[in-house]
């Protein structure tokens, strides 16, 4: 057997290959993908706007920070929510001694 340098790449490919075929990889990729892509835009939209390409860096910041809203909405939600009830807690305790 003739061992050549740089099979570090088929040996990479071959695992992801088995890895996907044992259908354990997929939902992997998938997890890490869904929140990878929306920061990319945010990121690709924060330089586009620096570089000077305002109107397209704005319109891709924005679509970006919107889908990671939807993607993080299950921590979005419990938080707000958290941050009401002390709120209102903090207001009650304020109409105790007569000040906001």
């Amino acid at each position: 057997m003739q061992r050549r340098q740089g099979n570090g790449l088929a040996i990479v490919l071959i695992v992801i290959g088995a890895l996907m075929l044992m259908g354990i990889a997929l939902p992997l990729i998938h997890g890490m993908f869904r929140l990878l892509f929306p920061v990319l835009l945010v990121v690709l939209g924060y330089y586009g706007i620096k570089r000077g390409h305002k109107l397209i860096g704005w319109v891709v910041l924005f679509v970006g920070v919107m889908s990671l809203i939807a993607k993080l909405s299950w921590i979005i939600g419990p938080l707000l929510g958290i941050a009401l009830v002390v709120w209102g807690i903090s207001v009650l305790k304020g109409k105790r001694s007569g000040t906001y």
